[in-house]
């Protein structure tokens, strides 16, 4: 599993990015967030995510907490 810290949010669009410790930029929506905690996270906190690849390009899912582990 991933880790990263949050890179970007977007809060009034929904969405925001994550640089993984590999210094790559994962993209993710509110509902990507484990337990709807979108709006409790914020810029440069630690988390781990699932990685998807997609059209568009890389996607994380399922971000949660580090604290929450």
């Amino acid at each position: 599993m991933p880790w990263g810290e949050i890179l970007r949010i977007e809060t009034d669009k929904g969405f925001g990015f994550i640089r993984d410790d590999a210094g790559m930029d994962w993209f993710f929506v509110a509902e990507d967030v484990r337990g709807g905690r979108f709006e409790n996270i914020w810029v440069g906190e630690r988390v781990g995510f699932s990685a998807e690849a997609t059209a568009s390009g890389p996607r994380a899912a399922d971000i949660h907490h580090e604290q929450l582990d």
